[in-house]
């Protein structure tokens, strides 16, 4: 049994602005299908009792203390650039009027 038609891919690919052939259209759709059928398998199982994760493994984030350091000064930051003005990097329009 068929859970995915070669009309969803097809509506998946144009929401993806994705141009595919029929044989890919085909291999997709049986892809899909395959991945549906594995969370069939999934939803088979009794998870009665199981708490519900957000991560397997014990994640933890680690920061770095936030501390104000000082930062190149605007000469510095300015030395290697090609086109400048006292205060800025000068770069190219690249917005064209119409």
């Amino acid at each position: 049994m068929t859970r995915i038609t070669t009309d969803t891919v097809e509506q998946v690919a144009d929401l993806s602005k994705l141009i595919l052939s029929d044989e890919e259209l085909a291999g997709f759709q049986e892809q899909l299908d395959k991945i549906i059928g594995y969370f069939e398998v999934l939803n088979s199982l009794d998870t009665t009792g199981v708490e519900p994760l957000a991560h397997p493994l014990d994640l933890r984030n680690v920061f770095r203390q936030d501390t104000v350091e000082d930062s190149a000064s605007r000469k510095d930051a300015l030395a290697n650039a090609p086109d400048k003005t006292d205060e800025a990097y000068k770069v190219p329009v690249v917005i064209e009027s119409s």
